[in-house]
């Protein structure tokens, strides 16, 4: 089992940054993968960012490419999401998810096995 605690989201002004945090605990040891998700208002939820535990290799969805930048400190056993350059239709529930299982994509949200509760994100023009 692996629980998974978001932090940092808030108000930010178009064209502002935050930094969210993803704390997990337990058998961390055993992610795959780690990923973020969104769910703007009305809308499905959608990959944002992924960074595989072991090697740190890390991949956006291309609506983010260039202003977010996903990190992970193994030895905290936290996963971060910088994010620059804010724009409106960046407004959403941000959710951090680990994937145990090889099998299903990194960027396909049913591959993950354990999710956050989320953190509000809202950008204002």
């Amino acid at each position: 089992q692996v629980r998974l605690v978001e932090s940092g989201g808030g108000l930010v002004q178009a064209g502002g940054s935050l930094r969210l945090s993803c704390d997990a605990s337990g058998r961390t040891y055993s992610n795959y993968y780690m990923g973020w998700f969104r769910q703007p208002p009305g809308k499905e939820r959608e990959f944002v960012a992924a960074i595989r535990w072991s090697s740190g290799d890390t991949y956006y969805a291309d609506s983010v490419k260039g202003r977010f930048t996903i990190s992970s400190d193994n030895a905290k056993n936290t996963v971060y999401l910088q994010m620059d350059s804010l724009k409106p239709e960046d407004t959403a529930v941000y959710y951090c998810a680990a994937k145990w299982r090889y099998s299903g994509a990194y960027y396909y949200q049913d591959a993950y096995d354990y999710w956050g509760q989320g953190t509000q994100v809202t950008v204002s023009t």
